[in-house]
């Protein structure tokens, strides 16, 4: 892996816990979804962006501005990770690029950088509004917006389907192991590595660092 120079966060279940109550309610009120919520809102969360993606209209302004206030809703209980605080403010002092690159409303992402506490540790903010789109579209313009080489960046995410968008958008996708099992089952899908707790990214990175300076 190439040196990394900037990380790009999908606050949802890589920041913080979140509900997975809202994403579901949206996946069933506008997108026709059925079924019970999952008990992961990664999961649900990473289903509905499927869902918005293979929609075949566009949702008029009432169900959108629904759809935004149930995000925000989630954004808002959101439970900010214990380490999250002290982990990006000691990537910062190394000199990383730290930016949010979600495919969530514009509405729910100010809502979650304001009540994280963490506002001036970000160099950028992204979301599908002020990007023009989800999933990959977010990590593009995030990498481009901060003038990052797509090699030297890596992508946190807890699912197969964050794992898969980190690798289409050209970054490195580094696991979020949140869940022993399903990080056992995630590992299948070759990650460029994984975490369990953000406290091991710095070392992570200076572990990177250090394997390229063995090399050159």
């Amino acid at each position: 892996m190439q040196v990394i120079e900037g990380i790009l966060f999908e606050p949802v279940g890589c920041l913080a816990e979140f509900a997975s109550g809202p994403f579901h309610e949206i996946a069933v009120r506008f997108f026709s979804r059925k079924g019970k919520a999952s008990n992961s809102a990664s999961r649900s969360y990473w289903h509905l962006l499927n869902l918005m993606e293979g929609a075949e209209k566009p949702l008029d302004d009432e169900q959108r501005n629904a759809v935004e206030a149930l995000e925000a809703e989630a954004a808002v209980a959101a439970v900010i990770y214990e380490d999250v605080l002290p982990a990006l403010a000691e990537l910062k002092t190394m000199g990383i690029k730290l930016l949010i690159a979600s495919s969530l409303s514009r509405a729910a992402v100010t809502r979650f950088v304001e009540n994280s506490a963490a506002a001036e540790l970000f160099s950028g903010v992204w979301n599908r509004d002020n990007a023009g789109g989800i999933k990959t579209v977010p990590l593009l313009r995030a990498v481009d917006g901060a003038a990052l080489r797509p090699e030297n960046t890596i992508f946190l995410t807890d699912t197969a389907e964050g794992l898969k968008v980190g690798r289409s958008a050209g970054v490195s996708p580094i696991l979020m192991m949140n869940d022993p099992d399903e990080a056992l089952r995630l590992a299948m899908h070759n990650p460029a590595g994984g975490v369990v707790s953000l406290h091991e990214l710095p070392d992570f990175i200076r572990l990177v660092q250090a394997q390229n300076e063995t090399v050159s």
